[in-house]
């Protein structure tokens, strides 16, 4: 297991739709390990392949927010949302490739998505409240979408700036 760099937006590789993964290798769950390992370290509650760098539909979650319960990691391949509420939630967005941004952006209140486990197998479930809007975050990764596409162009451009500020900032240290 090995923390893996987190890609910083702008980079063109976030922007890129993620290919299907044709198969869950043992090379895909040691992506999965990683990925959770660097989700848990950064510390987020989501994190897409695109974001390490790899251009496939695999994404990772884990939404408990208490210290006190069980973790609930999760991998997801292929995942797609078969169905989405009428209902909209709104809720403040953040992203490990966007640090210290945050905005307001509104989602359906509830998801059902399909994926297939590690172990092959196809799975379903319904997702609501920090979890809905996860899923729906990270498989936008998948599709090439960051939350800010969301936003108007102004905020957009201005949260752009910031990150190549910081990017410059960085290569500077």
């Amino acid at each position: 297991m090995a923390l893996r760099p987190i890609l910083l937006h702008p980079d063109p590789r976030l922007r890129r739709r993620a290919e299907p993964v044709a198969a869950v290798t043992p090379e895909i769950g040691r992506l999965a390990e990683d990925m959770l390992a660097t989700m848990y370290d950064a510390p987020g509650v989501g994190l897409a392949a695109p974001q390490v760098g790899v251009g496939r539909r695999l994404l990772v979650m884990d939404c408990v927010k208490n210290p006190e319960a069980p973790r609930r990691p999760m991998v997801l391949v292929n995942p797609e949302i078969a169905w989405a509420s009428d209902e909209r939630r709104t809720y403040e967005e953040g992203c490990l490739s966007l640090p210290d941004q945050y905005a307001e952006i509104e989602r359906p209140a509830r998801v059902r998505v399909r994926w297939t486990g590690l172990d092959g197998r196809p799975a379903e479930e319904e997702f609501d409240g920090l979890w809905a809007t996860c899923v729906q975050h990270e498989i936008d990764h998948l599709d090439g979408r960051l939350f800010i596409d969301y936003l108007s162009a102004l905020r957009r451009q201005l949260i752009t700036r910031r990150m190549e500020k910081l990017k410059r900032d960085r290569a500077r240290a």
